[in-house]
């Protein structure tokens, strides 16, 4: 079972008259997708794929050849963004929270009655997917918080009458598990103390854990992809040894080693196995943009025709249990991501649909991998976008910092950096020193650098925009959510006269408080916090220096700040407390609370008001284009 994750979505809005006709409207942006993410059954009959049903995004379900397709689920309020196939091909499973608050709970949808059922049906738990296998198509092995609520014990669920069974319980410290092919659990993977890595092994269920792998808290993040078929060893990302992380075989017996692919500067990003026979057919690596080497050569010609079906960076989305068909879907940085059917029989392509038609007609702006030198001589990748038909000099620049931190921005169409571009702003994404993806060196350069060299490798970006000529230095704007978000932050409290304006969604103002205050079931992750951030017990004051909070009386340019109030991440508090401090010193902030809403906008009616505010917002003092706001996208009554 997969989970299609990044998916936008929002309420229909009310069409605006005389808008210039290269003018995207946010709706079209923001809005629901008109179709997504689909999924082939695993008897490869039927096609499921997410499209609006009254306005909220749900599951529908289409025999494969024929237009007869229907809506299945009945999602009234968040919408449905995370599902897959039971393995029985008659029903569908999905996860959905509530109001943001991030505790998933599993449901099951009957195609035939449409009937759905709770399968997790405990307040307050957050369930997580740990693992499903063909040969055992009734069972679904399920992570839950249930007796502690910072623990994550795995029970098995009988997807036939809903029995939920204890299988291993977590000593404390497991942080993901892993299963083999007879649906065991065998691998748990757990952060030491000094914030490195832990994998332990077991024979067999009830069989004593033993540790298999240790490593430092210098290596990347890594951890085990798959057993083998024979589940004699497991595939391994894992950086020692290397700058990045290479996939590893490793024998649970022996500790025989074998290489099976890597790059000496990017990380492993992805592998491909397959379904049912559990072979290892291809891996990704994401460079400047997404690269595939195929490992196993009976799906080399496949590879073949599909590099030759149409522009973009291609994966496999979706495939049947007898690997006859596959969903494949195409990205690109200027048009809407493009889904097709593929036959390996006839090695043909046929298309299903675009997720976002209307966006084919503007011409949407091209997405250019850049690098410059940091002011310590590091090399620093990310990327620019430039406004269409805009003579691309001394343009208005948002800053668009990513979220994570330990994450980075990859090429491909991204819809608020589109937004910005067509609005008429240069977008500038950085991969700062201790972003992902680019090896162990430049991971382990981040740390204990939050409003450090972190943040000074965003200055230094956009120093680079100046001097070549495409930013305005007197428009500026600091942009981003989450870790984006107090990067923000950082940038207007500490370094007040670097930018124009600030956006910051739902970030943290105090790493003391932030870090006290984590979710529970975030415990395992305390050890790494502390490591790459600092100790909220024995360094407060380092904390407190790196922390804009204690800096909001430096602060000049006009911030606005959006924030859920359920985050379970970055609590309502972190925000509420930046807010103060600035309306204390007459400071210039406006302040939207979403009621109903977490670590984000998932709710349509959410996200095109946040959209159409901080449109104003950047408009007002960037003084690029405006949309005027729907009657359904008015903020008024968001404001505190």
């Amino acid at each position: 079972m997969s989970f299609p994750f990044r998916l936008e979505r929002a309420a229909a809005a009310q069409p605006k008259k005389d808008l210039p006709p290269d003018l995207i409207p946010r709706e079209i942006l923001f809005g629901n997708p008109e179709r997504a993410s689909p999924q082939i059954s695993p008897d490869g009959k039927k096609l499921a794929y997410l499209a609006p049903h009254d306005g909220v995004l749900n599951v529908w379900v289409r025999t494969v050849g024929k237009d007869d397709d229907r809506v299945v689920t009945s999602d009234k309020k968040r919408g449905i963004r995370f599902f897959g196939w039971q393995f029985d091909s008659e029903h569908i499973l999905y996860i959905q929270d509530r109001d943001g608050d991030e505790n998933w709970h599993f449901y099951q949808t009957n195609l035939n009655t449409k009937n759905t059922r709770d399968l997790t049906p405990f307040e307050g738990v957050q369930a997580q997917p740990i693992g499903t296998d063909p040969k055992f198509p009734d069972t679904f092995l399920v992570g839950l918080n249930l007796e502690d609520r910072r623990r994550h014990d795995v029970y098995r669920i009988n997807l036939k009458n809903g029995a939920v069974e204890l299988d291993t319980r977590n000593p404390g410290d497991v942080l993901d598990w892993s299963v083999d092919h007879n649906l065991q659990v065998r691998a748990a993977q757990a952060f030491a103390p000094d914030g490195g890595t832990v994998i332990r092994i077991r024979e067999k269920p009830g069989a004593e854990w033993r540790e298999f792998q240790r490593w430092g808290p210098e290596e990347s993040f890594g951890g085990i992809y798959a057993f083998t078929p024979d589940n004699q060893s497991v595939w391994i990302g894992s950086s020692v040894g290397a700058n990045a992380v290479r996939l590893l075989e490793v024998n649970l017996t022996t500790g025989a080693t074998r290489v099976i692919a890597e790059d000496p500067q990017y990380d492993l990003g992805g592998v491909m196995i397959n379904p049912k026979t559990n072979r290892l057919e291809a891996v990704a690596f994401v460079r400047a943009r997404t690269e595939w080497q195929v490992l196993d050569p009976a799906v080399k010609a496949d590879f073949d025709v599909l590099r030759q079906v149409r522009d973009g960076d291609f994966s496999v989305a979706s495939r049947d249990l007898e690997d006859k068909t596959w969903v494949v879907a195409y990205v690109l940085d200027n048009a809407p991501v493009t889904y097709y059917l593929y036959d390996r029989s006839t090695k043909r392509a046929t298309l299903l649909f675009t997720n976002r038609p209307a966006l084919e007609k503007y011409k949407l702006a091209k997405m250019q991998p850049i690098s410059f030198k940091a002011r310590d001589g590091m090399t620093i990748h990310g990327y620019l976008t430039l406004p269409v038909d805009k003579e691309p000099k001394n343009l208005p620049l948002v800053l668009n910092v990513h979220g994570g931190p330990w994450a980075r921005d990859v090429w491909g169409l991204n819809n608020e950096v589109q937004w910005l571009a067509n609005r008429g702003y240069a977008v500038l994404q950085i991969n700062f020193r201790g972003s992902t993806g680019y090896g162990k060196a430049y991971l382990n350069a981040g740390d204990r650098e939050w409003a450090g060299k972190m943040h000074t490798d965003l200055l230094d970006g956009k120093r680079w925009a100046i001097e070549q000529g495409y930013a305005d230095p007197n428009k500026v704007c600091i942009y981003g959510g989450s870790y984006g978000g107090y990067a923000t932050l950082v940038g207007l409290a500490f370094t007040p006269e670097e930018f124009t304006c600030g956006v910051d969604i739902v970030g943290p103002s105090n790493l003391v408080t932030l870090l006290k205050s984590i979710p529970p079931y975030w415990e395992p992750l305390r050890a790494l916090f502390r490591r790459r951030v600092g100790h909220e017990e024995t360094e407060k004051e380092f904390l407190e220096s790196r922390s804009p909070l204690f800096r909001a009386s430096q602060i000049k340019a006009p911030l606005l700040i959006a924030q859920g109030a359920n985050d379970p991440r970055v609590p309502q508090k972190e925000s509420d407390q930046i807010v103060e401090a600035m309306r204390k010193n007459n400071l210039p902030v406006e302040y939207l609370v979403f009621p109903d809403e977490g670590h984000g906008f998932a709710r349509p009616e959410n996200r095109l008001k946040f959209y159409a505010a901080a449109e104003a917002f950047l408009a007002r003092y960037l003084g690029g284009r405006v949309e005027p706001p729907g009657e359904n996208e008015k903020w008024d009554s968001l404001k505190k």
